[in-house]
């Protein structure tokens, strides 16, 4: 397995002759796009789905219901490639894909709530798990988890306690365009301080970044 951090919340994973990327929205350099066969996408939010990018690869589109329906509304040149999932549900994209959760954390109470799901991905003798804008815990085992770090849902001592949850070998921050480096180093220090134990590891890569 080889995974690499794009911008903000965007990963491309490569294992066993598949090329997976997972939410490569506004905050995303168009790279990581290059020669996917699939993308899978969480929510419609713009920092996680962004039209143009799709454009810019001939990649199967694995989504949402909610998400679906924009692509159709807003890029229908788009919708051939659209393959609706349902949460609960497992895919195969070439790996096994398991879709996690079906709501969007709350932003604020006076705000609507959107469809939202993460997907658990077995790769192999490894499980990844991506979570969206959520922290719904995928209820199994899991090697590498893509962790949310900053974002105006989510605070410092929830991000904390599902990287405890999940206690995964090896946790890597995500959606991090929001904080400054000062605040990212922060959350860097509270998570090896609060929520990771024994030979697990927290780890930030820049953007373009392999997961050793």
């Amino acid at each position: 397995m080889r995974l690499t951090k794009f911008g903000h919340a965007c990963v491309r994973i490569e294992h066993d002759g598949v090329v997976i990327v997972i939410d490569p929205g506004s905050f995303t350099e168009r790279e990581a796009v290059d020669g996917a066969d699939v993308v899978l996408i969480t929510h419609q939010h713009a920092d996680h789905y962004d039209p143009d990018h799709l454009r810019a690869t001939k990649a199967r589109i694995h989504t949402i219901e909610a998400v679906a329906d924009t692509i159709r509304d807003e890029a229908p040149d788009l919708a051939d490639r659209v393959t609706t999932v349902t949460p609960g549900e497992t895919i195969d994209i070439g790996v096994p894909v398991r879709v996690v959760g079906e709501r969007h954390a709350v932003i604020h109470p006076d705000l609507p709530r959107f469809d939202n799901s993460g997907y658990l991905l077995k790769l192999g003798d490894q499980t990844v798990y991506h979570p969206g804008d959520s922290l719904a815990e995928p209820g199994e085992h899991v090697d590498v988890l893509l962790a949310p770090v900053s974002a105006p849902w989510l605070k410092v001592s929830e991000a904390i306690y599902f990287v405890r949850e999940v206690a995964a070998q090896r946790t890597v921050a995500i959606h991090d365009k929001v904080y400054s480096e000062i605040g990212l180093t922060m959350v860097e220090t509270h998570m090896n301080n609060l929520a990771i134990t024994g030979t697990r590891t927290f780890i930030r890569l820049a953007e373009g970044d392999d997961l050793d």
